[in-house]
């Protein structure tokens, strides 16, 4: 079956900079001071960054940063907890909006 995805567009990713340079390089020193080392290390922003793209569902993020928290240090066991810590957040965010079902239940 065909996949809208194609992991080879990852190395794609400086296209999109093609026709406006200075916002993608711009994003690119953002990015690159983000995830520097600071007050959280490199490992720890790898793996927000991997939980968080998980979270997005972003398979070319998911990609990145599963290869770059094991590149950072972590562990397959602190890989699957942070997964489980951004499915807990999703899964409390989605529970956390059934209000807005009852709130509407509750209007009309």
């Amino acid at each position: 079956m065909e996949s809208y995805y194609d992991p080879e567009d990852l190395a794609r990713f400086g296209e999109v900079g093609e026709h406006k340079p200075e916002l993608y390089e711009a994003f690119n020193r953002w990015y690159g001071d983000t995830m520097a080392e600071g007050a959280l290390s490199k490992k720890t922003k790898a793996l927000i960054a991997m939980a968080v793209a998980h979270a997005v569902q972003c398979p070319y993020c998911i990609d990145a940063w599963a290869v770059g928290a094991r590149n950072a240090g972590s562990s397959m066991d602190e890989i699957t907890e942070a997964l489980h810590v951004a499915s807990a957040i999703r899964g409390g965010a989605t529970l956390v909006h059934g209000v807005q079902a009852i709130n509407a239940m509750e209007r009309d």
